[in-house]
């Protein structure tokens, strides 16, 4: 009897367009269900690191498969990883195989560990807020395999609560509290109750908040509406910021870019944007970007006087992420020949049958909002003067972006996306 998983992300509105801080949150849950039938920090290494580069090329990865769509794009790629880092714990045979490809992790035992770790360090940041948690929902009457819940208790700081996913709408409920206590109140209604039922056997659930003030902010009073272009041709009028200062920059020319760093005021996490020299070169960047590391993105940046003109923006998307993961290498989860039989006691086979995230940003003077959640189920199978010794960073066309986190000589890239239109 085949089992099926589901994975839902969701980013929610933030408070209103006058925010001034800069928040980012992300959820991720995974549901198990059987149905009957077919600054800096000091150099990072060992599982630690080896977590952080795999999660910089699945970000890569992802990102390319997003990107195939027109339009704009937010994700949080760390919370993809780390609820499908937790799946993978449970999985074996060729599913296991699979996950160690996609996710870039060649061990389970490696991506538990390095999360372990880089949940320590996240959660202990100071001068912003930022907190990353796990939980896991237990169909009551079942239990975790031994091995399988000693790491996620140990490894990913996860709670284990039991629930009766058959009385759907209270075991939404829980779980939806759940992830709005961890984000503040900014992601609700991660799981619907129709995604629960009585065949329901297991929800892994992870989250991700981040709330922080710029380092600089941007007057408000240099704020006024300026041209977008989306073409060389079409534009829209739009809020764009502005200040002048010192920031971390450079001019690529390999990737026919300008890069521009915005810190936070804890400078371990920065927004990184890129930005193409031609108003239509977002494509062409792209395709250098996808092959490129996010540590070779920003070598080489230099601190200098820079104009910087940045749009406010507010960007909600909703992924279904079901063929990306199968065109990245996982579609066996999604499979009758999918195998997770180290999760939970008993032999119900199970496999994943939806993966969805819904993302959320805001970008402001005094800073930014975002939010993430991700949820996986299983079941049995205008322009001013310019000074001439000042760079201009002028944002008026589409571009990418990062919120990071800098881990001694590595990026932890904990949201990625691209502003393409803003009408």
């Amino acid at each position: 009897m085949p089992s099926n998983l589901l994975l839902f992300v969701r980013i929610f509105r933030g408070e209103n367009a006058q925010l001034k801080i800069l928040r980012l949150y992300a959820a991720l849950g995974i549901i198990i269900a059987v149905c009957i039938g077919t600054a800096k920090m000091a150099p990072l290494e060992g599982s630690e690191l080896a977590v952080i580069q795999a999660n910089g090329k699945f970000t890569n990865n992802l990102y390319k498969e997003l990107a195939k769509q027109e339009g704009n794009v937010f994700f949080s790629p760390i919370s993809a990883h780390a609820v499908l880092s937790m799946a993978y714990q449970g999985a074996n045979g060729d599913t296991k195989a699979a996950f160690a490809s996609t996710l870039g992790v060649p061990d389970n035992k490696l991506a538990a560990n390095g999360y372990s770790k880089i949940m320590d360090r996240l959660n202990s940041v100071e001068n912003v807020t930022l907190l990353m948690a796990n939980k896991v929902f237990l169909k009551s009457g079942l239990a975790l395999q031994e091995e399988f819940g000693k790491t996620a208790k140990e490894d990913f700081k996860s709670e284990v609560q039991q629930v009766d996913f058959a009385k759907n709408v209270a075991a939404a409920q829980t779980i939806n509290s759940w992830v709005e206590d961890k984000t503040k109140n900014k992601i609700k209604d991660l799981i619907t109750p129709d995604s629960l039922d009585g065949m329901t056997r297991l929800v892994l659930v992870n989250a991700i908040y981040f709330k922080g003030d710029w380092l600089s902010k941007f007057d408000k009073a240099n704020t006024r509406k300026m041209p977008f272009y989306t073409s060389e041709t079409v534009k829209s009028d739009v809020d764009m910021m502005f200040r002048k200062g010192e920031y971390k920059y450079k001019f690529d020319r390999d990737l026919d870019a300008q890069v521009l760093e915005l810190p936070y005021k804890n400078r371990d996490l920065s927004m990184i944007v890129v930005l193409p020299n031609k108003k239509d070169g977002i494509k062409g960047l792209e395709q250098k970007l996808a092959a490129t590391d996010i540590t070779k993105v920003t070598e080489g940046m230099y601190p200098t006087d820079v104009e910087v003109f940045l749009p406010k923006f507010k960007i909600e998307t909703t992924i279904d992420l079901n063929q990306h993961l199968e065109n990245m290498g996982l579609g066996v989860m999604f499979s009758d020949n999918a195998n997770f039989d180290k999760m939970i006691t008993g032999n119900e086979p199970l496999k994943v049958s939806k993966v969805i995230q819904k993302a959320f940003i805001e970008v402001n003077e005094e800073g930014s909002e975002a939010a993430a959640a991700t949820g996986l189920q299983i079941r049995v199978k205008s322009a001013r003067p310019r000074q001439r010794d000042s760079a201009v960073f002028e944002a008026n066309h589409p571009f990418l972006y990062y919120i990071m986190e800098f881990g001694g000589d590595e990026r932890v890239p904990l949201f990625k996306g691209k502003m393409f239109n803003l009408y």
